[in-house]
């Protein structure tokens, strides 16, 4: 079964939390704080993988996640780092996350690791905070969240020569002729259901991936037919093949399927039509078709170079694929994305730094006090001691939360909120 798009959730690892630890032993007095810092939440990678060609093992793997850091220990003794999730890949998977679309990783080489979901930072243990002020630090921090995201992983198959065109024009018989690819051949439309690759060899060290798509038809840039299944897999193709049925065996004008076709390459965007583009004219071993490649001849004029060829008989087909590599030789690789090109301007601009909090007033007497540095930093706090209490709101009035509350008009006994931990306001 070929699988080329799927959804998962990932969650990385929290990070462990710190420890509030004191040295106690014989002999020793006031030993001092001696809580660990906790370990590191596992992180989740992408790896491609050449081996794989389709994202079947995801197909019920609606969530990936990664194992929690160690907390912290006493006697100075941090916590365990959790393991990395590693996952494997096929080489083509992009990988977007779901609700904004943006590239979160493209995986194009083998056994390179693509970081997808980070884990979080272990958080510090008491023997971090001691001071010359404060000997006995009761306070430590807890864990930092590991990422949480949804996103969708896509398939586009990398191939440097993509075959189009409408169904039974005889790409897949082109294919076979050409490689040791076996795709199905019969004589009924979509028989090719996935893409498939092949090898071309040229001659001693040379040699390209031609890929066989699903026929294409009218509308397929909306989604009629195959199309928008398969049409992300010519993305990636350097050259194109428009393979033309010139027997019009299916009682089509040639030179209508070659308008058709070349209209919803445009409609699909990605500069598709500012590729090299050949033409293969197609089951020219049948007696009819030289009548009619004449006419395609004069009607498409010098703007294509055409090949007639019969993939059945395998007449013409060395010519055909020796121009094939040449042209590969001197076309570069198509972008995939505009943010590549973005990638090579540097603009500088001045932007605000975010502001620390917010204050949002949810009744007559409750306060609402949001905003994502603020929610990190209580996230991050123990507040389960005194002193991490207290740190935590000697931190919020430096922040400049109680001042603000004031110009806001708060008075005493009205309710603070941050995030889930209330407290009362008093002068």
């Amino acid at each position: 079964m070929f699988v080329d798009r799927v959804k998962l959730h990932l969650k990385a690892g929290k990070g462990g939390d710190g420890m509030i630890s004191f040295r106690r032993e014989k002999y020793i007095d006031k030993g001092g704080p001696s809580g660990g810092d906790g370990g590191k939440g596992g992180s989740i990678y992408f790896v491609g993988d050449s081996g794989l060609n389709t994202l079947i093992d995801f197909k019920f793997m609606h969530k990936i996640e990664a194992k929690d850091g160690g907390k912290g220990q006493s006697k100075l003794m941090y916590g365990a780092n959790a393991p990395d999730v590693v996952v494997k890949v096929p080489l083509g998977t992009v990988v977007y996350e779901e609700t904004t679309k943006r590239l979160i990783a493209d995986v194009k080489e083998d056994g390179v690791k693509y970081l997808i979901a980070k884990g979080g930072r272990g958080g510090r243990g008491n023997a971090k905070f001691k001071t010359s002020i404060n000997q006995v630090p009761r306070i430590a921090e807890n864990g930092e969240l590991g990422e949480e995201l949804d996103i969708v992983l896509e398939l586009k198959l990398l191939a440097d020569v993509g075959l189009v065109g409408f169904p039974s024009v005889g790409k897949s018989t082109i294919l076979t002729a050409l490689s040791n690819a076996t795709p199905e051949i019969a004589p009924y439309h979509f028989t090719t259901l996935r893409p498939h690759l092949g090898v071309v060899r040229v001659n001693e060290g040379e040699s390209f991936v031609m890929a066989d798509l699903p026929g294409l038809i009218e509308g397929a840039s909306e989604g009629k037919g195959l199309g928008l299944e398969f049409l992300r897999h010519i993305e990636r193709c350097r050259v194109l093949v428009h393979v033309i049925d010139m027997a019009s065996m299916e009682d089509r004008d040639p030179y209508q399927d070659f308008i058709t076709i070349n209209n919803e390459l445009e409609k699909y965007g990605m500069n598709l039509l500012k590729r090299p583009m050949v033409i293969a004219a197609n089951k020219m071993d049948e007696e009819i078709s030289t009548l009619y490649l004449e006419e395609f001849k004069q009607k498409v004029g010098d703007n294509y170079e055409i090949f007639p060829i019969s993939a059945l008989t395998k007449k013409g087909l060395q010519p055909f694929v020796y121009r094939l590599n040449e042209l590969l030789k001197t076309t570069p690789h198509f972008p995939l994305f505009d943010e590549e090109e973005a990638q090579n301007k540097v603009v500088y601009t001045f932007k605000e730094e975010e502001e620390p909090f917010k204050i949002t007033r949810f009744d007559d007497k409750t306060w609402i006090v949001h905003g994502d540095k603020i929610e990190k930093f209580y996230q991050r706090t123990n507040l389960s001691t005194d002193d991490g209490l207290m740190y935590f709101l000697s931190i919020i009035r430096k922040m400049g939360v109680e001042d603000e509350l004031r110009k806001r008009g708060v008075k005493d006994g009205d309710t603070v909120r941050i995030v889930d931990f209330e407290f009362e306001y008093f002068e």
